[in-house]
């Protein structure tokens, strides 16, 4: 499984904000563009998906910006990664009939992508953006 920019960037918006804003405090995507070295155009399609998760909140106007609509704490790297990316998976056939042309109740590997994806999804549920935002402020 590769997770694609879309994963990546979405992961650096929501740290970013978990830095920079709270809830009266919003963000422009220019600035996280210019902080994070992101094309501004990209991550606008980004928190587009990230605002339909119900993980960013947005406010229009010249006072407005984003802000994480979760408390950081709360908000796992799964939750940024699956608005953006999709299901966690390293194999489709996992999640959806494959065109491999093995039968799937017979394949020797599925087992061992199941343990693979588990493991994944484990780490991913267990970090939260508020401790990656702690220990991006501890490096600087």
């Amino acid at each position: 499984m590769k997770i694609s920019t879309k994963g990546i960037y979405a992961l650096e918006i929501a740290a970013d904000l978990a830095m920079h804003t709270d809830l009266k405090r919003l963000e422009s995507l220019k600035n996280i563009a210019e902080r994070r070295k992101l094309s501004e155009k990209y991550l606008e399609r980004i928190v587009k998906s990230l605002k339909t998760a119900g993980i960013v909140s947005s406010v229009r106007g010249a006072q407005g910006g984003y802000c994480l609509a979760k408390d950081p704490g709360q908000l796992t790297v799964r939750e940024v990664l699956e608005a953006v990316e999709g299901e966690l998976v390293p194999v489709e056939c996992l999640t959806k009939e494959s065109s491999c042309g093995i039968d799937c109740s017979l394949c020797p590997t599925q087992d061992t992508w199941g343990r693979l994806r588990d493991v994944i999804v484990s780490v991913a549920d267990a970090v939260t953006v508020g401790e990656i935002a702690k220990v991006a402020l501890e490096k600087r």
